[in-house]
Parts: C-alpha cells; structure tokens; sequence
C-alpha cells in the first residue's frame, strides 16, 4: 500500500469515528499540510463515500449521516479490544435471550479480520484463561433492552407488561430513570405511577414495552445503580447500618463501590448508609477500610466491632508471646 494511499484510508477512519473533523484536525493527525487533506476528500468522494463539506473558518469534513461503511477496519488495539469485549460479555451474562448473538458477532468480526491478525486473536483466545467463573443468569429480550433505553434517553413514560415474582401479571406506567446490570441480571429503576414511588423490575419479567403519552425529569441527584443495588439488598438483608466514617467524600467514593451502600456528607466526615445480613462481616469490612469510624446503628455493629478488636489484641498477644519464647534471657535468638 502507497504512503498516501494509506493516509486517505487513514483519514476515512478518522471520519467514522462520527462527527464533523476540521481540516486543521485532519491535517495534524495525518501529518499532511490542509490542501493536502482537501485532495483526500475528493479521492475518497471519487470513491463513491458521501464526504460532506462544510465551508468557512471552522469547515471541515464529515460522513453524510446513515451512511455505513461496507468494511470493518479495525486497528490492531482496536480489533483486540473488540474480540475481548465479546467474550467478556458472554461470559458475564451480558446477553439478551438470544444466547448464541455474542459467539455469532464474534465470528463475523473475525471473518472480516486481516488473515495475519485473525490467527493471532485466535491463538490469544485459545490460550486465554479466565478466573471469573460463568454466571447463570436470566437474559433480557433485545426489544425489552433497547425500547427501555430509547425510552430513558428521551425521557417518556412507558407502559410495562411485568409478571412478579409470585406469578401475578401487571401493567405498570413506568418513568425509566436508568438501567443496570448487576449480579447477572438486567435491572430497570425509576418513578412507578401506579405506586407513585421510586421501584426497580428484572427485565427478564418484562414482557413487553410500550411508549406512552407522558415525559418527565429525572431528579438530579438520582443515581441507578445505587436505587436498584440498596433496593435488592432491603429485601435479602436484615441490619440497617448507618456509620460515619472519618474521611472526605471523594476518598470514600474512590474506594466504596455503589454497591457498598449510600455516601453523603456528614459534619464529621461521611454517612455511609447501608444493609447488611451478617454484621460481623461489616465489622471487618469497616476495619479494613483504615478510617476512624463511628457507628450509629445498629448497636449489635458496636458489640461485632469490639469483639473483632478483642480478637485482634488477642492475635498480637499471642505473636508477642511466641516471639519471647524465643530469646534466650539475654535478648538474643536462639539458633
């Protein structure tokens, strides 16, 4: 391939990657002067790909919207990627009720793949372990997925047929605030109207989805994945926890995942607010998190916490104890 062949195949990558590019851009990343970059468009619209132009000071190029490429070009980095995300995804359970849709995808990315580096993607695959086991799961239907998410982006109502968990079928006027993916399944949160309160459903019991009349806004401080983690975690687990912990909200949000439970700002540093099943467990997780802390409920949580520094006083004890009979009575080790 020519040198400048290559930077006008070059310059179509840079133009799907979506967007008007201007011809300063297109210069500096192809290392071309802008005439330059104006000959490349017309080679690429002598090609037959719709280049449109946009005069003046800050014209530039762009592909005429709708338009697909006919070949996949992929980047090295950019094909690993891909082929990585596939099989991540299969693995997780990040599918729809079309089991086979990411082994399928995978094969048509490697059929279009440079010879060269579709047996190397193939010889990573093969060789490739994972130590995250495959989880079962329960898979939404791709009409459910995607009319839920058309439905948040443009903030409309929509009309739900969900069965519950005991077999009782509804439908529910539902404002979607935001979707999740948690512990293998697809979750949708948002304003029911009927219950006229915040509720979280499984897709998976989603038998249909229907755009209504109304719209809405979500509320500003409305975070999805802490609404539909807290909201699992109230039915499965028994001990409210309410603990203050001594650090600024940013550090503590840097290291508690949403799914730990609620952060907010408190005068003497941060409210965590969660649930818990086994407050022992939460004993040693707040210990581990290296902050002073202040537990406010339960007080069962006080007694798990002193009982773990019980423990913890006992087991130096016991280290400084051995370590003593080690040495003879001057001080020194014995061999």
């Amino acid at each position: 391939m020519t040198r400048p062949t290559a930077r006008v195949l070059a310059m179509l990558e840079l133009l799907q990657t979506g967007g008007q590019r201007t011809v300063g851009d297109l210069a500096a990343r192809l290392g071309v002067d802008e005439r330059t970059v104006r000959r490349y468009a017309e080679h690429l619209a002598d090609l037959g790909i719709p280049v449109q132009a946009q005069r003046g000071r800050y014209g530039g190029y762009r592909l005429s919207p709708g338009y697909k490429l006919p070949p996949l070009m992929l980047t090295d980095d950019e094909a690993v990627a891909v082929v990585l995300g596939l099989r991540a995804a299969e693995r997780a359970g990040l599918a729809t009720t079309d089991h086979a849709a990411a082994a399928s995808a995978l094969a048509k990315v490697s059929r279009v793949l440079p010879r060269a580096l579709g047996q190397r993607l193939d010889s990573l695959l093969s060789t490739a372990q994972f130590t995250s086991p495959v989880r079962a799961t329960a898979p939404a239907g791709a009409d459910t997925l995607l009319g839920l998410a058309s439905a948040a982006r443009a903030r409309r109502t929509v009309l739900v047929e969900y069965t519950a968990w005991d077999g009782r079928e509804s439908q529910r006027a539902l404002d979607v605030y935001g979707l999740v993916f948690h512990s293998g399944r697809w979750y949708v949160t948002g304003r029911d109207h009927g219950r006229d309160d915040l509720r979280t459903f499984r897709l998976d019991r989603i038998a249909s989805v229907t755009q209504g009349d109304g719209s809405y806004d979500v509320p500003a401080d409305f975070d999805a994945t802490t609404q539909v983690v807290s909201g699992i975690a109230a039915v499965r687990w028994s001990h409210e926890v309410s603990v203050v912990l001594r650090t600024t909200l940013a550090d503590a949000g840097a290291r508690l995942p949403p799914s730990v439970g609620r952060l907010s700002e408190h005068a003497d540093g941060v409210l965590l607010e969660t649930r818990a099943e086994h407050l022992d467990g939460m004993a040693r997780m707040l210990a581990g998190l290296g902050w002073d802390f202040e537990v406010i409920t339960p007080s069962a949580l006080r007694d798990e916490v002193l009982a773990l520094s019980d423990r913890l006083r006992a087991s130096a004890a016991r280290g400084a104890s051995a370590l003593a009979a080690a040495r003879d009575p001057q001080g020194r080790d014995t061999p």
